[in-house]
């Protein structure tokens, strides 16, 4: 039983080999699945795919008829999924709900501590012989409000983290009980961006949270505040946050993921000349800081990531797909 592995990379073999070897053959293939990649199926039962992947319902088609029965995502987010579509062709949709919290929380504190003491631009000034402090002014984080759009598992173990700088912490989830406890003070999301020096975004993408950070959002933000995000992309109008940089609006901008990023992350592109000029624009604010959706990626990260992905191939092959960790279940 042969199962393709999209987009993948050296560690993804790495880790996914040894996990998997046991219960299919593993064809590795370094290519996203598209409509152009997807014939490349043909003769397996299965594919396991990523987030930059394109599981639309065309790809999805193509899939059912060369025999594909099982989507393995190893990621959590399912938004690169027409789930509507692979109900219909009978494919099921499995995924990797959670695998380390801690690896994206602090990731995304480790932007924020590098944003607000300019760790970044230090860096370079000491290897040019640089070792003036002009312009690297940071802030205390203590006694600072942090705001948390989402209170997930990400979500509160950032949350805890901040706690322990001596920041208060309000956070914003509308699916979250008023009377749940939770590691800061639950608010509205006009009242989180008012009084929050700090937004970190650590909700899914939906409908209702696409591009949940706007001009008009923005603008209740107070002067010089920092946005981090470290979720998905496409819950930031990147055109209004760089309208917001230039204004000064927002003083500080931490990214791990961004909406246009399935032609530029995770590849070397460092001979070539960025097409997408939005991006190109966005690295050259000095006051933004930007990694290539790495957060997830620890050593503890992608161990869980193929251990539950055997967890779901496994369900399949015996039958019992219903006990794997199907979206939408």
């Amino acid at each position: 039983m042969r199962v393709c592995v999209f987009s993948s990379k050296p560690y993804d073999e790495l880790y996914l080999r040894p996990a998997l070897a046991d219960a299919c053959e593993l064809l590795f293939l370094p290519v996203h699945l598209n409509s152009h990649t997807a014939s490349l199926v043909e003769g397996a039962v299965g594919v396991c795919c990523f987030v930059n992947d394109d599981l639309s319902a065309g790809v999805i088609e193509v899939l059912a008829k060369s025999g594909i029965q099982f989507i393995l995502l190893r990621c959590a987010g399912f938004n690169q999924v027409d789930l509507n579509a692979a109900k219909k062709a009978g494919i099921f949709v499995a995924r990797v709900p959670e695998y380390s919290p801690y690896a994206v929380a602090e990731h995304a504190v480790g932007l924020i501590l590098a944003l607000n003491r300019n760790i970044h631009r230090a860096h370079n000034r000491v290897r040019e012989g640089d070792y003036s402090l002009q312009g690297l002014m940071g802030f205390d984080l203590h006694g600072k409000t942090v705001g948390v759009l989402g209170a997930g598992k990400i979500g509160r173990a950032f949350c805890k983290i901040m706690q322990g700088f001596g920041c208060t912490v309000l956070i914003c989830d509308p699916n979250v009980d008023v009377n749940t406890q939770l590691p800061g003070q639950l608010v509205d999301f006009p009242t989180l961006m008012q009084q929050s020096q700090i937004v970190s975004l650590h909700c899914p993408l939906t409908p209702q949270t696409r591009h949940i950070i706007n001009a008009q959002t923005l603008a209740l933000m107070p002067p010089r505040a920092m946005l981090i995000n470290t979720s998905r992309g496409a819950l930031v109008d990147t055109p209004a946050v760089i309208d917001a940089l230039k204004s000064g609006r927002l003083a500080y901008l931490g990214l791990d993921v961004y909406e246009e990023e399935g032609d530029l992350f995770f590849e070397d592109l460092s001979n070539q000349v960025i097409q997408d000029d939005v991006f190109a624009r966005l690295t050259t604010f000095p006051n933004v800081l930007i990694t290539a959706h790495q957060a997830f990626f620890t050593h503890e990260a992608l161990a869980r990531i193929a251990e539950v992905t055997h967890h779901n191939l496994c369900a399949f092959i015996q039958g019992d797909p219903h006990s794997a960790h199907l979206v939408g279940e």
